[in-house]
């Protein structure tokens, strides 16, 4: 699949606009971490026509990053007919990038789906119920968005605020959060069956 650069912002308003869906990754040219995400993204899109793939290198654009109040890179936008909808901080793995370009493919293509819930996961990358928790949901297929709050701070205060506890893992399911890989309440919460 073919990456297209953006210049500006304007100009990927502009590209993206009409799109249902389309994805750009805000990276940084020669950085190790932005290479690999780069490298996963183009194996994980090849041969999928469901969407637009554009990129953004910070070194060069100055002002697209900061629109969507991104702050580290690699980090890989979604926008669903020209509207911002979710992130992807990091560099994942081609079967990560695959599900995320799969389930929303999936998701904007049948129009008689109900809306998923908006779930957000703390976690850290060396906890290991933070991966079990995230391979959970991408094996039911359910969209979420990673905050690594080892690297975020402002995320860690609001996360210990709203839940009054600084462990991770912990999921933000549309305003409710699940301290803990609580199993049963996230397959309540989030209908899955099992």
């Amino acid at each position: 699949m073919i990456i297209t650069e953006i210049k500006s912002h304007k100009d990927l308003t502009e590209k993206i606009g009409k799109k249902d869906l389309a994805y750009v990754l805000i990276y940084k040219k020669g950085s190790g971490l932005s290479e690999c995400a780069l490298k996963n993204i183009n194996e994980a899109a090849n041969g999928n026509n469901g969407f637009e793939l554009f990129s953004v290198n910070v070194a060069v654009v100055r002002d697209v990053h900061s629109e969507y109040s991104i702050t580290s890179a690699p980090t890989l936008l979604s926008f669903e007919k020209g509207k911002f909808k979710n992130t992807y901080k990091g560099c994942n793995d081609k079967i990560y990038y695959k599900s995320v370009f799969e389930n929303l493919v999936h998701y904007a293509a049948s129009g008689t789906e109900k809306p998923q819930k908006r779930v957000t996961v703390y976690s850290t990358p060396t906890c290991s119920w933070c991966t079990t928790i995230k391979n959970y949901l991408r094996t039911n297929g359910i969209r979420f968005k990673d905050v690594d709050v080892s690297k975020d701070q402002k995320a860690a205060e609001e996360m210990a605020r709203r839940s009054g506890q600084q462990g991770v893992p912990q999921t933000n399911i549309n305003g409710q959060v699940v301290v803990g890989f609580d199993k049963e309440k996230i397959n309540h919460l989030l209908g899955i069956e099992g």
